[in-house]
């Protein structure tokens, strides 16, 4: 996810949009910022004017190289939580769940991309907004207990 602090506002909030990436298999799709420990969804920030979905099929072509299917996505809603690579920072996600068109290969800022198993996180590091709220709706929609 793209952010910089020209993008926060005086309270140090980072609104950003994300994408819980589901696989058949109900594998979750993480990436990792080149320099950076923790994994999250993909996504990033809105330009001005952009809308949040755009916004997210922007940044999934710049950092995954792929598209989002037509039709696949789904609002998930808003979540708030400690930024995971800016000190004293939280970001408000917007978050939606999507099906890629075509392979995801990590770009850009992205050092890595992964699936996994949203059951089996054991020694991820994970973005507290991955942790708190995503890690949890992927255990759901797998059909797990959260």
């Amino acid at each position: 996810m793209t952010t910089s602090r020209s993008d926060m506002g005086a309270d140090n909030v980072i609104r950003i949009v994300a994408g819980l990436v589901m696989d058949e298999d109900g594998r979750t799709l993480l990436v990792r910022k080149r320099g950076t420990a923790a994994f999250m969804q993909p996504g990033g920030k809105m330009a001005d004017g952009e809308e949040p979905f755009a916004a997210l099929e922007r940044e999934i072509r710049e950092e995954l190289g792929c598209g989002v299917k037509a039709g696949s996505s789904q609002e998930l809603g808003h979540f708030i939580a400690p930024a995971a690579n800016e000190p004293d920072c939280t970001v408000d996600a917007q978050l939606f769940a999507v099906t890629l068109d075509g392979e995801a290969k990590a770009q850009a800022e992205i050092e890595e991309a992964i699936w996994i198993d949203p059951a089996k996180l054991d020694g991820l590091t994970l973005a507290p907004l991955t942790a708190n709220h995503v890690m949890p709706l992927a255990r759901e929609m797998k059909g797990l207990n959260a």
